[in-house]
């Protein structure tokens, strides 16, 4: 399965990565997020929404666990459920909340922290694996791992080139 890997000097670099990401998602499509904290997956969420045509404000769901955004893609409206898993104490909390309803063919779902829901969340189409630079002290280092046809798709469809 395809896989991509970058270095983002700069919140300009995250910024640019969530629009291109944008620009390739499929609905239906799920996403994994890993990374310590202050690694950038909220940032890197909040840059695709908005590149996406979401005008209003995107805050983590830390607390409220889930939000909801709407977005076009192909002149369709598509959901998109934001997931921050990180305060969840057992899977059970995952299941016991309904969320694996939104996990269909038509609503994008994102989801920050999914070790915390292990073997009850459904498997992503990508893996997002992003981390503070070990070369250096500055920028996030990203690898995006297609795990399905339709993560495989979107990376396909991926056009990204960042400022050196």
């Amino acid at each position: 399965m395809p896989h991509f890997t970058t270095h983002l000097h700069d919140e300009a670099g995250t910024n640019a990565l969530g629009a291109a990401l944008a620009r390739a998602l499929l609905p239906g499509l799920t996403i994994h997020l890993h990374g310590d904290l202050g690694a950038g997956k909220t940032a890197l969420t909040r840059a695709l929404l908005h590149a996406a045509g979401y005008e209003g404000h995107v805050k983590s769901p830390t607390y409220t666990l889930v939000e909801p955004y709407t977005i076009q893609i192909a002149q369709q409206a598509v959901e998109v459920m934001h997931f921050d898993l990180y305060r969840m104490a057992s899977p059970d909390e995952f299941l016991e909340a309904g969320f694996r309803e939104y996990f269909n063919q038509s609503t994008i779902c994102i989801v920050e922290w999914p070790e915390k829901a292990a073997t009850a969340l459904p498997p992503p189409d990508i893996n997002v694996l992003l981390s503070v630079s070990r070369v250096s002290d500055k920028g996030r280092d990203v690898e995006l791992q297609a795990l399905s046809d339709k993560g495989s798709q979107c990376l396909a469809r991926l056009k990204f080139a960042p400022n050196l």
